[in-house]
């Protein structure tokens, strides 16, 4: 520790129990309390700490704003965390060349906003983006609700300033449209979890901000054709900026947690944005309205005002804090089929929630067949964590028999390290394993991420 202070501000380096017992977990339930806490300020205060940690085999743990679901921002045993927030600035907003360059503390909405406000647009919406960083959404590959329009945050780095685990500080990137220059370094550390090193800056690109937007819902008493409904709206050239739903038992979950005046009586809800050209969303709108119908849909509504709007999408993002209402802990997964695939997931996600006598709401961004069930936990029930761990395994095995994938925009983490090989089989993860090595030969950044013992020669 007193090493530690001598690179940085005394109160920036944090010992005391109390500050250590505020990092010891992420928004997952499992707690590790760490050694240390360093707040630093600049991308040299990084790489000094990162130098006095390499040389003494000390793990180190890259922290936002800690709202990670799958665990990748748990501390691990002994590790120091470093917490990125004060690295908070936007550097450059080029209108010109539709790009910027953040610090990557910059917390998503804020950033949002700010080229908002200059008739620019940066999609990615993480449901955390109130307080998510722009680092961390780069490290984990963050989505949101857009991802069925826009993509994800992948789609839009052309850039990372990062810093390796014995200091060096490496710049990859910029404003051109092309780049063919050698392997893409900011691709590779796209979604690292924290494992190569320490993302300090993103370049990343911008849209223009879409003129005219419009919120539409569409209530279905069955799930299987609301189901179906997505798949045709996307296939018959509908393009919606958001195409979200939510299940009978999550809407029920909402109501009790908020009165919102949702349907209990239907399987399915479907929350619905489109934007673009004034002329495109009122086309969009007509599509949509009649795909549903045609799949049966008992009401299809487009919100007549802002307001009228914002209380659709309060419904969406009351889900989270209505389910944890609901128990002492929930683990939010994140599992991903093909559009044309959901009703088999959530069919076969309410079975294992039945075999394994435990609670799961579901919801997701079904428009690209990222599915979110929220199971309900107590950490402080051992029997019923093994029921839950036992859930969770299942719906990973299930989402990748439906030819989907462990995680659509969360990461691996600590929470779904132990599937990692039957996604990529041996052969795979040993290639991932080598280039950990590569950057990280003492093993000591997040180890344990990603997959079990992740973590080379670090001292735990």
């Amino acid at each position: 520790m007193k090493d530690l202070r001598s690179l940085l501000d005394h109160s920036r380096v944090l010992g005391d129990i109390e500050d250590l017992l505020a990092y010891a977990n992420d928004a997952t339930h499992r707690q590790v309390v760490p050694s240390a806490v360093v707040i630093p300020e600049s991308v040299a205060e990084v790489a000094a700490v990162l130098r006095y940690a390499n040389e003494r085999r000390v793990p180190v743990v890259p922290r936002g704003a800690g709202s990670s679901l799958a665990g990748g921002a748990t501390p691990s045993p002994g590790s120091i965390v470093l917490d990125l927030k004060r690295m908070n600035r936007i550097i450059e907003v080029d209108a010109k060349n539709l790009t910027a360059v953040v610090e990557c503390g910059v917390v998503t909405q804020r950033f949002q906003e700010t080229v908002e406000s200059m008739g620019l647009f940066y999609p990615p919406d993480p449901q955390s983006m109130s307080i998510c960083t722009m680092g961390a959404n780069v490290a984990t590959r963050a989505g949101g609700p857009r991802g069925v329009k826009y993509g994800t945050t992948k789609d839009y780095v052309l850039g990372v300033q990062a810093v390796l685990p014995d200091g060096t500080v490496i710049n990859y990137g910029g404003k051109s449209v092309k780049m063919s220059s050698g392997y893409d370094l900011a691709r590779i550390f796209t979604g690292s979890e924290g494992t190569l090193g320490v993302i300090t800056r993103v370049m990343v690109k911008l849209l223009a901000l879409p003129p005219c937007r419009r919120t539409m819902v569409a209530v279905f008493p069955e799930l299987d054709p609301a189901a179906e409904a997505v798949a045709a709206i996307i296939a018959e050239g509908g393009s919606p900026s958001c195409l979200e739903m939510l299940s009978q038992g999550s809407v029920n979950c909402i109501e009790n947690y908020i009165p919102l005046g949702l349907p209990r009586d239907v399987e399915a809800f479907l929350l619905i944005e489109v934007d673009g050209h004034p002329a495109k969303v009122e086309e969009d709108c007509a599509l949509i309205t009649r795909v549903c119908q045609r799949y049966g849909a008992r009401e299809v509504r487009i919100a007549r005002t802002e307001a009228e709007a914002e209380r659709i999408w309060l419904a969406r993002r009351a889900l989270f804090p209505a389910v944890a209402h609901m128990a002492p802990n929930v683990l939010i997964e994140d599992a991903t089929v093909p559009r044309t695939r959901v009703p088999e997931m959530v069919r076969a996600i309410n079975l294992i929630a039945e075999r394994n006598q435990v609670t799961i709401g579901v919801s997701g961004h079904v428009g690209d067949g990222n599915l979110h069930p929220g199971i309900m936990a107590d950490k402080r029930n051992p029997e019923l964590m093994e029921r839950v761990e036992r859930a969770m395994a299942e719906i990973a095995r299930e989402a990748l028999r439906l030819s989907g994938t462990l995680s659509g925009e969360h990461g691996i983490g600590t929470v779904k390290a132990p599937f990692l090989e039957w996604e990529f089989g041996p052969e795979g993860v040993a290639l991932m394993r080598r280039i950990k090595k590569a950057f990280d030969p003492n093993g000591i950044m997040n180890p344990g991420k990603i997959w079990p013992g992740n973590g080379g020669d670090a001292v735990v």
